[in-house]
Order: C-alpha cells, then sequence, then structure tokens
C-alpha cells in the first residue's frame, strides 16, 4: 500500500542535542550518506552526529572531523538478532533527539524505533514507514547523495549546489602508499591510472578480458596501473595482472585497507572502474571517474558524479536494465551490456581524461 510523506511537525527552532545516521547496506550506499551528513554538520555545527554502518564500510568513516562514533553493525552474522538487542540497548543509553536513516530496510527502521528516539526520519517507500515520525518522498531519477539529503527537510534544511562525500585517509596511510607505489617500481614521472576490476554482482563486472587488456595497452602508452579491489577481488586482480603480463601492471587488491585504497585512489589521476564501491571512494578522493555500467543505469541515481566523470554504457537494449543491483547472470545469456564496450574506447577516454581535454559526461553507442 503505498504511503504519503507526512507533513514536518518538528520546529524550526528545534534544538538537537544528538542525532544518529543509520546506513546498513553497501560500502558504496554508506559514502553516498556522508553528503547528507556534512550537510547537517554545518547547519547544526553542535550537534553529535553518530552513525550505525556494516562492519566493512565502518573504517571509510573514520576521521571524519563530522562524525562522533562509529557503530559496526553485522547483520548478517549468525549473532545478528542478538546483536540487534545489545545495539539497540546501546543506542538506547544514549538517548539521540534525531535519527535519520537513509537505508530503507525493515531493520534500519527497527534501530531506531527500538532505540527510543522521539524524532525519526526516513523514506516514504522505506518497507516500514510508520516507524518513522516524518517521512520524505522517495524520488526516482535523482542522484542517490541528492536523494540523501532531501531527508533533511523536515529540519528545514534544503541545499542546491552539489555535495559531494568526503573521506579522511591519514598521513600514515599517503605514507603507506607511497612506499607500496614505490617497492613496486612506480616512478613519479608516470601517470597513475587505477583500475577497479570487481564487484558483488557479475552482471555488473566489465570482462576480465577487457580489464587486462585496457592495463596492458595503457601500461604500453607510458602510463602505472594498479589494481585495485578488496579481499574478495584478489583473484580477480591476479588473473587481470597475470594476462596483462606487463611491469607497469601491479596488483594493489586485498594489500591496503579502505583508507589507504583510498589515499591510492587520491593518487590516481584517473580511475576505471565497475558501478561498485571504488567508483564512489574516487569521486569522495576528487579523482575523475570512467565508470563502466552494464545491468545497471546511471539514472538509478549511483553514477560518479564529479566534474569530469565519463558514465561508459550501451543504449538502445530492450533488456536493459534488467535489475535494480544486478545479477549473478545476464538472464537473457547475452551479456551485451558489456560485450557491446570495446578496450579502444575506454583507453581513449582514459588518455582525453589525463590531457585534460573536454569529454561527453556520457559516451553512447
Amino acid at each position: 500500500m503505498e504511503t504519503r510523506p507526512r507533513p514536518s511537525m518538528i520546529s524550526s527552532q528545534e534544538n538537537f542535542r544528538s542525532c544518529l545516521v543509520i546506513q546498513t547496506a553497501f560500502i558504496g550506499d554508506a559514502i553516498l550518506t556522508l553528503p547528507m551528513i556534512q550537510v547537517l554538520h554545518k547547519q547544526y555545527p553542535n550537534l553529535a552526529i553518530d552513525v550505525v554502518v556494516v562492519p566493512r564500510a565502518a573504517e571509510l568513516f573514520t576521521n571524519h572531523p563530522d562524525i562522533r562514533e562509529i557503530f559496526p553493525y553485522d547483520k548478517r552474522s549468525f549473532g545478528g538478532v542478538l546483536g540487534y538487542f545489545r545495539l539497540r540497548k546501546r543506542l538506547r543509553s544514549r538517548e539521540y533527539d534525531l535519527a535519520i536513516v537513509p537505508h530503507r530496510s525493515v531493520r534500519s527502521a527497527m534501530i531506531a524505533k527500538g532505540a527510543k528516539i522521539p524524532v525519526r526520519i526516513g523514506f516514504d517507500l522505506s518497507s516500514a514507514p510508520k516507524r518513522f515520525t516524518e517521512t520524505v518522498r522517495y524520488r526516482e531519477n535523482i542522484h542517490e547523495s541528492e536523494r540523501n539529503i532531501s531527508l533533511l527537510k523536515p529540519l528545514q534544511i534544503e541545499v542546491k549546489e552539489t555535495i559531494y562525500p568526503d573521506l579522511y585517509p591519514s598521513r600514515q596511510d599517503h605514507k603507506a602508499v607511497e612506499n607500496f607505489l614505490l617497492a613496486n617500481g612506480f616512478r613519479n614521472s608516470q601517470q597513475l591510472i587505477g583500475i577497479a576490476p570487481g564487484t558483488v554482482w557479475n552482471t555488473k563486472r566489465w570482462l576480465k578480458e577487457r580489464f587486462a587488456q585496457l592495463a596492458q595497452e595503457l601500461s604500453k602508452a607510458g602510463n602505472f596501473v594498479v589494481l585495485i579491489g578488496g579481499n574478495d577481488d584478489v583473484n580477480l586482480c591476479k588473473e587481470i595482472e597475470d594476462l596483462a603480463a606487463h611491469p607497469s601492471v601491479i596488483n594493489a587488491a586485498g594489500k591496503l585497507s579502505l583508507l589507504k585504497s583510498a589515499a591510492l585512489i587520491q593518487r590516481c589521476s584517473v580511475l576505471v572502474s565497475n558501478d561498485s564501491a571504488p567508483m564512489h571512494i574516487a569521486v569522495a578522493m576528487k579523482t575523475q571517474v570512467v565508470g563502466i555500467f552494464g545491468a545497471t543505469v546511471p539514472s538509478f541515481g549511483f553514477a560518479p558524479y564529479g566534474q569530469h566523470d565519463v558514465v561508459v554504457e550501451t543504449i538502445g537494449l530492450t533488456c536493459r536494465p534488467c535489475t535494480r543491483h544486478g545479477g549473478k547472470q545476464c538472464p537473457i545469456k547475452t551479456f551485451e551490456c558489456m560485450d557491446r564496450i570495446r578496450v579502444e574506447e575506454v583507453f581513449q577516454i582514459v588518455m582525453r581524461l589525463i590531457g585534460h581535454s573536454n569529454v561527453s559526461a556520457r559516451t553512447t553507442r
């Protein structure tokens, strides 16, 4: 049954002391919550803002000046139910005035309600909108960062300019990255290009052979290429490294923490990535992105949105998008959305971005 946003009952003079932001989705979703947090802190500089995120995303919020405390919540562990009750008890003791819940799951809404937070803001299309005291219309076809910022409307906060997420690797993180690059043969005279070939969903992944060929061609053109990913991407990146077979292609997958990976991405001139978390990290680190989209489409609101970022996608397929989040395999067994994206096209875009020439915000075929 469709619900409608309720008119706000919050006074513009409300004196909030503490706020809990709940976002227990993927790492990329968590990053795109940061613009909202940053806007909220700017408007309420004395407000203490804490966050609940999945453990894998928790590190990315470390050192952020607008966040007081991070609560990792492993909703998928064996003790997920017991963990929920432990978390709820801990949050109740904090006596928050305000909760903002970008995640639309029942569990996230229950955390806010169970913590007895008096003012709870969420989307009208949440799986449990009645657990909120204020609801905001979930708008399609705008960027996720903008959607999240819209949750501040009940607080009489509206923003017209583009807000980017900020991440804060430490000085030690940056130093570790420099040492890693130098130890692997990188010279400061070279352009560093990042490639992030991994993703949870296979239908959002460009072919590994194409990534390998791209890495090889970029290296032959005098660039230094680093493969970026987490522990789940180690085997994939090793395969790509072996296929590329070039001394200027190195593999950092599984060797760096998330914030060190953010520092590495910041060091890159361009990051080539599927529709996955490294793409959002690059936006936060102000690194140019070439985002490759297959099963999903930019209109869902998760495209890179830096000034010079480029989306590569196959336009005109009736089967696309086939899913909102991606899947294990192509439903019609053709994988045309990715197969039609050629190495030469992506190579030329990267080379143009390095040269700072004008590049279309989206490429189509």
